[in-house]
């Protein structure tokens, strides 16, 4: 597995996917044909949870063998060893659902991109002052897209991705509301369609998402740069639509 390996190069593209896969499932067995599932649908960033089954083994063996587009992570990371473990193993970005700011420290002595789960402004602004690379808004259930409006007012700077209430239904609408980038969870990976093997659900899925994202970019970037303003026409240009005529 190739691609960017500094910080600033692996944000960048996780931005650009807009879609990260948070993978949790209770039989680890299943995961690299969960993850060949997703990228089928567009999906590049690939969050591994410390909760699967030899979790640290898995991302080891993932590592090694996805294709150059996957970006491989580590999700659920609590503790600084484990931080390190997933690094090891081949992680190259981590995310935790709280701020810890060791954590942080730790990712970035590997030059690895930390993203921390926080829930109010001020822990979002103490996780960014911190050196968080992006910030984690989890549980986004609780507080919805409008939540990111309004913190996206005073903290513009801060690269919010939510986590948890994401669904195929609001998905766009989170990034029109600022999200860099959306973190999905069971509305991405269905526990019953991996029980089934059926990986299309998946695929099919993962398409939803990224076009979703990409759909609202289209109507942001159009919202921000609507072209020239318009002008009236002065009399002499008037008179002269007239006189040809």
């Amino acid at each position: 597995m190739t691609g960017p390996r500094d910080r600033a190069g692996i944000v960048d593209a996780i931005e650009q996917s807009g879609v990260i896969a948070v993978i949790r499932l209770a039989d680890g067995t299943e995961l690299r044909a969960v993850a060949d599932a997703l990228l089928a649908g567009g999906v590049r960033a690939l969050e591994v949870t410390m909760t699967v089954p030899n979790a640290v083994a898995r991302i080891a063996e993932l590592a090694t063998s996805l294709p150059s587009e996957a970006l491989l992570g580590a999700g659920t990371v609590l503790h600084v060893d484990t931080a390190r473990a997933v690094i090891a193993a081949g992680a190259r970005f981590v995310v935790s659902p709280v701020f810890r700011r060791p954590l942080i420290d730790a990712c970035h002595d590997h030059d690895v991109p930390m993203m921390p789960g926080c829930f109010t402004p001020t822990e979002i602004l103490e996780a960014w002052d911190a050196g968080a690379d992006l910030v984690k808004v989890f549980p986004a259930t609780a507080l919805g897209p409008t939540f990111f409006k309004d913190v996206g007012g005073p903290l513009p700077q801060v690269r919010l991705v939510p986590t948890g209430g994401v669904t195929r239904e609001n998905a766009g609408e989170w990034i029109r509301a600022g999200a860099m980038a959306i973190g999905v969870g069971t509305a991405l990976v269905d526990r019953k369609a991996v029980a089934e093997r059926r990986f299309e659900v998946i695929t099919a899925a993962a398409r939803h998402f990224v076009d979703a994202v990409r759909e609202a970019r289209g109507h942001s970037d159009a919202a921000r740069n609507p072209g020239p303003p318009k002008v009236a026409p002065t009399t002499n240009q008037i008179e002269r639509r007239n006189s040809i005529s």
